[in-house]
């Protein structure tokens, strides 16, 4: 009997001896190898840190595969690193692990867990230079995880049936919701929301992820979207100039001063256009401020600050003068129009708490639920990936707005940076030959969102996550969905 057929005998006499014992996702020992799994793949075999591959490995690990065969530690850092980590940056090999295919079972000595066995499916991706990502094999895997001193590390590895994926040629990780899954899984992104537009339609609505009670979360599940506010505020401002009943260029002092700011004749100079296009010269919030008053920091109308201040110096004024608060306004002009039945500004009865999506930070712990009260022109509206990508639409169509208002909403007000512009309550990018996209991004506490849309040709792509560092996925999904524009979007951003 050979070495290693003398290794595998017991090993899978083990493992038909503990089958009952299979762990639950909620205990602990199933998230703490799911997560050094994570680890291994996701900061290691990856991204090709050969490093953090191999301070997960026990000195006595042993691979094997069934048609590579067998290698112990050594072998393996060295093969690794002089075959699929070779040249990265032409050639990268991806494994997912594929969703609820994991089966975790505890090893005991005496009481206490010494190893455990983790059984599962795995996808394999491959990237050629600037190709997307392919689907290219599929394959089981046994894992044999010990403690050594205190320290979970990966003692044997079994990699068999391997077999190509049957795919398309365009088919990619993002075409299979399974994969899309386990990828977000991998970036540790507990749910997000996907709107996909083509053709001046919202094509694809989806959501992935579970709930806080661990139940999948729903296609209309809320999300707090941020400054994903604030285009919506734009256009209930833009909507009221189409009507005749709101002026771009009026001083917004006739119906509203800041108490703060009342002495500053400035304040005289501040209209909509300025606020919408943040050049109002307001802090992004007063409270920034040590004595936590609004101020000027500039001219008004002489250069671009990103300032939520100014949305909610325009949410008074409009209020004062329309004798209605903003969600009121929002409600007639937008959501009911556009049946976006599942967007407010505020938390009120209607707002249904179980399909809410709790945030979270870095780390995985859940930031408490602010239940707004009071609408804010700039943050915490609550929407669906429908409803918004429905919004994204008509803007991109310019629905219910004058044709000379859609223009001023387009125009370049303000140089942002190289390639990007802000226009009325969108940053515009300049793709070249006659091209734009319009777009808008959120960040707030257990949140990360974006919106782009390219109205010359239809496309878009409406993107919501509920974690702090979940704008770490918006590029790969940009440049799978959008294309060369996707990727002009993402030079320009990178500048």
């Amino acid at each position: 009997m050979t070495k290693s057929t003398q290794f595998i005998l017991p090993f899978f006499i083990l493992l038909m001896n503990i089958v009952h014992a299979q762990m639950t996702k909620t205990d602990p020992l199933y998230k703490t190898i799911i997560s050094k799994d994570s680890l291994f793949f996701s900061a290691g075999y990856n991204t090709c840190n050969i490093g953090k591959m191999e301070s997960m490995l026990s000195d006595r690990f042993e691979f094997y595969h069934d048609k590579g065969g067998f290698e112990d530690k050594n072998k393996f850092i060295i093969d690794f690193k002089n075959g699929l980590c070779k040249s990265p940056e032409t050639y990268q090999l991806k494994r997912v692990l594929v969703d609820k295919s994991t089966e975790i079972y505890p090893m005991y000595k005496e009481g206490k867990i010494y190893a455990a066995i983790q059984n599962g499916d795995h996808l394999f991706y491959e990237k050629m230079g600037d190709q997307a990502e392919k689907l290219v094999g599929e394959a089981k895997f046994t894992h044999l995880w010990i403690l050594e001193n205190a320290e979970w590390k990966l003692k044997n590895s079994l990699s068999f049936d391997h077999h190509p994926k049957q795919t398309t040629d365009n088919e990619t990780m993002f075409d299979n919701d399974q994969s899309m899954q386990s990828w977000l899984k991998e970036n540790n992104i507990p749910t997000m929301g996907l709107g996909i537009i083509e053709g001046g339609k919202l094509q694809q609505v989806k959501v992935f992820g579970n709930t806080k009670t661990g139940i999948l979360t729903p296609p209309n599940a809320c999300f707090n979207v941020a400054s994903l506010t604030k285009p919506v505020t734009a256009i209930v401002a833009l909507r009221l100039i189409s009507l005749g009943k709101w002026k771009l260029d009026e001083p917004l002092d006739t119906y509203w001063t800041d108490p703060d700011i009342i002495s500053d004749p400035r304040h005289q100079k501040l209209t909509t256009r300025m606020v919408l296009s943040h050049q109002t010269g307001f802090p992004n919030w007063r409270w920034m401020n040590t004595d936590k008053k609004l101020n000027f920091q500039f001219d008004p109308g002489t250069k671009y600050q990103y300032s939520g201040e100014g949305f909610e110096y325009l949410r008074k004024a409009l209020e004062k003068k329309f004798g209605k608060s903003l969600d009121q306004l929002a409600k007639e002009l937008i959501f009911q129009p556009l049946k976006m039945h599942n967007t407010n500004y505020i938390w009120d009865q209607n707002t249904d708490e179980t399909k809410f999506v709790t945030g979270y930070n870095e780390k995985g712990n859940a930031y408490p639920v602010e239940k707004i009260k009071t609408a804010n022109a700039a943050d915490d509206l609550h929407t669906t990936i429908e409803d918004y990508g429905n919004f994204m639409i008509s803007i991109m169509k310019g629905k219910n707005l004058k044709p000379e208002v859609f223009q001023e909403m387009i125009k370049k007000q303000v140089k942002v940076k190289e390639g990007k512009y802000s226009g009325l309550g969108f940053e515009i990018y300049d793709l070249g030959n006659g091209e734009y996209a319009l777009s808008h991004g959120g960040a707030d506490q257990g949140t990360r969102c974006i919106a782009i849309v390219l109205p010359n040709s239809g496309k878009g792509i409406v993107i919501f996550t509920n974690v702090d560092d979940g704008y770490k996925v918006y590029e790969k999904l940009v440049l799978h969905y959008l294309g060369e524009q996707g990727k002009k979007i993402v030079e320009i951003e990178s500048k």
